[in-house]
């Protein structure tokens, strides 16, 4: 097992030392600088389509076939989704890349064989198999893509205090892992034969920090605790064939490159590390010229249970500089905007996904609010249909 030391402490310190302008440093170590407490305004107006492809999946709805489209992953033949975590009914629905629907997989149980949550699936086309992260079982259980158990593990080598929040297909033998709640090592690459940790990607920062607030109820043994966060959000994110890794208690967002180096590619100032209350920096959405990203400020009021006010700001590749944004999807004749913080990141080809309600899509189509291939999908949806899989993808590059 090889642990990942990062060579660049002293560019580190520099960038820290340096007051950010949103500049780009220059050499063969460059890396943004971000100033997370500055107010980026104005706002630019951008459309996806001009920077981003779009493709529409339409779930097939059948009988057997009903769900909320919650996407758990796509690869280039089959797209995975479920019902939300409220629903917990244990259903994996499999669908072809056009949103034909294939097969239905449930094995929700209480058996070494079964999963008790669904809470992620990791698939594996290579090799044929899908990865379910069970969190409330403390493992990770492999089927093939017809659902027949193939093997199981524990997570971080069966300790119970910790689990997998982030899990993505690194390459044919490897997971690539992201514990939240450890405090010294929570990047890894796993077998995934068995779990076990075959690199440490270690991280430098001075003390773990966490964005969320914890009250304690009653008094002596009769406590509580309640915690409350702002939503989930992401600290692997595939970009340009490599990896981008965000710890929160870091203050820099680092490549991790084929050669398991560490590469800064973002440095935050104030340090994490220096306020209190936290502001944190989280990254949403990667193209080749726009880095969106959010700062989210550690603070909860528990009478009015409001909290974790965030910024929402763009960095601008070709023009070197950050703003505030909104973004809407051109497929759209009337503005409809689109929230980064409902996205997730997939893959490499596929940088997210989003949800489009099948009602909405009637409604805006009756309206005559919609063009391309949208307007198409949706003159053949009705108000009970599943909803439509938005893939937002990296432009073709070869083009």
């Amino acid at each position: 097992m090889k642990r990942i030391n990062v060579i660049s402490v002293i560019i580190l310190f520099l960038a820290i030392a340096t007051e950010s302008r949103g500049q780009k440093q220059t050499g063969s170590n460059d890396f943004i600088m971000v100033n997370i407490v500055k107010d980026y305004s104005p706002k630019k107006e951008l459309i996806l389509q001009d920077f981003m492809d779009v493709e529409y999946v339409a779930l097939e709805t059948n009988d057997d076939f009903i769900n909320q489209g919650i996407v758990l992953d796509i690869g280039n033949e089959f797209v995975l989704v479920k019902n939300s975590n409220r629903i917990n009914d244990g259903n994996i629905f499999v669908y072809d890349r056009t949103g034909k629907a294939i097969r239905k997989i449930n094995r929700k149980g209480q058996s070494g064989e079964e999963y008790i949550s669904l809470y992620t699936v990791t698939l594996d086309e290579e090799n044929k198999e899908m990865f379910v992260n069970d969190i409330l079982g403390k493992k990770i259980v492999v089927y093939d893509l017809y659902g027949n158990f193939k093997r199981s593990f524990k997570h971080k080598n069966g300790t119970d205090s910790q689990f997998y929040s982030d899990i993505f297909n690194y390459d044919r033998q490897h997971l690539i892992c992201y514990d939240e709640y450890d405090k010294e090592l929570p990047f890894v690459l796993i077998s995934k034969q068995d779990g076990s940790i075959t690199q440490e990607i270690k991280i430098p920062f001075k003390e773990k920090k966490f964005l969320s607030q914890i009250r304690k109820t009653g008094e002596n043994n009769g406590r509580a605790v309640i915690g409350v966060g702002p939503g989930h959000y992401y600290s692997i994110f595939p970009f340009n064939d490599n990896w981008l890794l965000s710890e929160l208690s870091s203050d820099t967002v680092y490549t991790f490159m084929p050669d398991y180096n560490l590469r800064p590619f973002i440095v935050r100032t104030p340090s994490i590390q220096s306020m209190n209350p936290e502001e944190c920096l989280i990254l949403r959405l990667f193209s080749d010229r726009y880095y969106f990203m959010e700062s989210i400020k550690n603070v909860y009021d528990w009478n009015a249970q409001e909290g974790f006010p965030s910024k929402y700001f763009v960095y601008d590749t070709k023009e070197l500089s950050f703003s505030g944004y909104t973004i809407y999807n051109g497929d759209f004749l009337a503005k409809k905007e689109i929230y980064m913080s409902m996205i997730k990141p997939i893959n490499h080809e596929i940088t997210s996904w989003n949800s489009l309600e099948a009602y909405q899509l009637v409604e805006s189509y009756n309206k005559g609010e919609l063009k391309g291939k949208l307007k198409e999908i949706a003159s053949k949806l009705d108000e009970d249909s599943n909803p439509v899989i938005m893939l937002i993808k990296h432009k073709n590059r070869s083009l």
